[in-house]
This record gives structure tokens, C-alpha cells and sequence, in this order.
């Protein structure tokens, strides 16, 4: 089971693509559900992607454990 802590998270589409998951988050800035990829073979990332409706960057930091649970966490530039 995955776990995901610091975001809204309203469903896990499951894999997409090989080591990638589809998620959907909620954005800090206007609030709407986005979908969003996250690469589950890298054990720590941070990146920035941005709103695919406000266009505002949105700060991921996603953390693996070895089990292959997933920590996401979703801030906005300021946080």
C-alpha cells in the first residue's frame, strides 16, 4: 500500500509507463486536481512542475522507501 503524506491525494491511477505512477494532487495555488507523474524507480527526487491549470510552479519532493512506499509531499514557491 502506498502512503502519501503533505498532500491531497484523490486517487492512485496505478503505473503508466514502466517505474512511473500517475497520481492526482490537489495545486496550493488554485486548488484544482491535477494529475501528476512520479518516477517510483528514483529513491528521493524534487522537482518542480507546473499547474496544468494556473500555470504555477509547484514544488514535489517524493521519497521511496525500500519497500516501494511512496512519501509525496506538494508545496508552492513561498512554503
Amino acid at each position: 500500500m502506498k502512503r502519501y503524506g503533505g498532500v491531497t491525494v484523490t486517487e492512485t491511477l496505478g503505473s503508466t509507463m514502466g517505474a512511473l505512477d500517475a497520481i492526482k494532487i490537489q495545486c496550493p495555488y488554485c486548488g484544482e486536481t491535477i494529475k501528476v507523474l512520479i518516477d517510483c524507480s528514483i529513491s528521493h527526487q524534487s522537482y518542480i512542475e507546473d499547474c496544468q491549470v494556473c500555470c504555477r510552479p509547484i514544488n514535489l519532493d517524493i521519497s521511496a522507501d525500500p519497500d516501494g512506499d511512496l512519501a509525496v509531499f506538494v508545496s508552492n514557491e513561498n512554503e
